[in-house]
């Protein structure tokens, strides 16, 4: 049996008259996150504020803040979350005040001129006479601002999430507190209130989903019917007037339980986004410690 011409493998020489391949080394695109005016404006309130408060926590959006000595930064998360953008940028600041000791927000929009305290964040950690003080000091030091106080809301259950939060952690120990493995859990333990409530405004939410159509096709049944048969003795428009009235009624009452099972959803979002918001703060506090420990060791070596 023949067989024809075996082919024959022959290497080839690597072409040497072009040159091998350059890797470039790309830069990560990073879109600026502030105007230069805006973060100056906010590193030079901020330390104005150290005269006569510690700032324990800084909060931004959109906005680059770097302050001596260095505290924990994070971002924003209420606005980062948001569905949609167009916020200004801004940054908030948790500060203690020297003299009594009590806790605020103020948050900062420095192209507004701007200056607000947030009440709903700070709840129990300060009083009306040092919240007016403060606002004295600050309208004396920066005049050209405009300043407003967002008061607690009862819509958005606010004093609710408080008191959540505060019965696992308070946020004067997670901004000075030294028992760090200790704030650690007690915020494990938030983060699980957080989905329970979660999970209850699902339950809420999935009953009345459930029980809402059908009841209201079978009580709309049964009223037409029966007070269609009282139509002769009452008339058609008394009868037509408490068929109306039920019906809505009814309607209204799985309206608001529908509400309150929404109400219940934002409420947990927000206990949420508190234990995350201690939790970013609890880090960024071990870091700078470690950081510092391991300066103060290099210098004594």
């Amino acid at each position: 049996m023949k067989h024809g011409s075996q082919p024959t493998l022959t290497r080839t020489a690597p072409d040497r008259s072009f040159p091998p391949p350059t890797t470039v080394d790309m830069a990560p695109f990073a879109e600026p996150v502030a105007d230069t005016e805006d973060c100056d404006v906010c590193a030079q309130v901020l330390t104005t504020l150290g005269t006569f408060a510690a700032v324990r926590a800084v909060k931004a959006y959109r906005l680059r803040v770097e302050l001596t000595p260095p505290v924990p930064q994070l971002p924003c998360l209420d606005h980062e979350a948001m569905l949609h953008e167009g916020i200004a940028p801004h940054a908030a600041a948790y500060v203690e005040d020297y003299e009594s000791g009590e806790l605020y927000e103020i948050v900062l929009t420095p192209s507004k001129r701007r200056i607000e305290i947030d009440v709903a964040s700070t709840l129990h950690e300060h009083s009306q006479v040092g919240q007016a003080r403060l606002l004295e000091r600050l309208r004396g030091q920066f005049p050209e601002f405009a300043y407003r106080v967002n008061r607690v809301s009862w819509l958005r259950g606010d004093r609710r999430v408080a008191r959540a939060c505060r019965a696992q952690v308070t946020l004067r120990e997670v901004l000075a507190g030294s028992d760090f493995d200790r704030i650690a859990r007690a915020l494990d333990r938030l983060r699980t209130v957080g989905a329970l409530m979660e999970k209850e405004s699902r339950v809420a939410s999935w009953s009345v989903r459930t029980v809402t159509g059908p009841f209201l096709a079978v009580m709309g049944f049964l009223v037409y019917q029966g007070f269609g048969e009282l139509a002769p003795e009452l008339g058609e428009g008394t009868v037509t007037l408490m068929q109306a009235v039920l019906v809505g009624a009814a309607g209204a009452l799985f309206l608001y339980f529908g509400l309150k099972a929404v109400h219940l959803t934002e409420m947990a979002n927000r206990v949420w986004k508190r234990a995350a918001e201690f939790g970013l703060i609890l880090a960024e506090r071990r870091r700078l410690r470690d950081r510092e420990t391991a300066r103060s060791t290099a210098r004594e070596q």
